[in-house]
């Protein structure tokens, strides 16, 4: 006699991130809110390069700083003037829906673009849609060009690359051809841009870039 057995099918994490991360992004395009999810390692630059590219920008700008823990950032943020709300995780490895929902909760924002600061880590700040419109990868030639063939998933989800400290490429061992054929195996329409968050060099083609993108999205 056949055994008939009930299963119980438990709802993705993954879905119910998604499905809230689709409709934060629904919320910010009609706020016209531009919102760019900035993942990288730790050490690789994030809040320089955030700050770099708002200074060109020229229009209002708006930052979630993502961190297990402290303030360091958000401080050095608002001490530009820049808006900024603080999200310190206790532990976790990356921001996820909820928690950047929660941080927008009592923000009426608008017409601008918003930069949510991920944890300083190469792998889960990739697998988790936050409500960003793109998401932008900081490598930096201090980490070694093997990254895109270490840490694939996050080369293979970003929308833009950009390869920051390049001032300092003469002084370390790094390989621009292995760097970029690693990303192109991965994902071959991703822009790379070359920047330094010292001297500034290539953010001004990256933030084109965005501009460019912002005009396709937000009407």
């Amino acid at each position: 006699m056949s055994e008939t057995k009930t299963l119980e099918i438990m709802e993705s994490v993954y879905a119910r991130n998604e499905k809230l991360a689709v409709g934060l992004r629904e919320t910010l395009s009609r706020r016209g809110v531009f919102c760019v999810n900035v993942m990288g390692a730790p050490g690789a630059g994030k809040t320089t390069s955030i700050i770099r590219i708002i200074e060109m920008l020229g229009l209002s700008s708006y930052v979630i700083e993502g961190d297990i823990e402290s303030d360091i950032d958000s401080r050095m943020l608002q001490a530009l003037g820049i808006h900024t709300t603080q999200i310190n995780t206790g532990g976790a490895c990356h921001l996820d829906a909820p928690v950047v929902a929660d941080a927008l909760a009592d923000t009426d924002f608008s017409d601008g673009f918003l930069f949510i600061e991920n944890i300083g880590n190469l792998v889960c700040p990739a697998e988790f849609m936050i409500g960003e419109h793109v998401k932008m990868l900081i490598s930096a030639v201090t980490e070694g060009s093997d990254k895109p063939y270490k840490y694939p998933l996050a080369f293979e989800k970003a929308d833009i690359v950009l390869l920051n400290k390049c001032d300092l490429e003469t002084y370390v061992d790094f390989d621009m051809a292995f760097f970029n054929e690693g990303i192109k195996k991965l994902n071959p329409n991703t822009p790379v841009f070359r920047v330094s968050g010292t001297t500034g060099e290539g953010f001004g083609e990256a933030v084109q870039w965005l501009l460019n993108k912002a005009k396709q999205v937000i009407v």
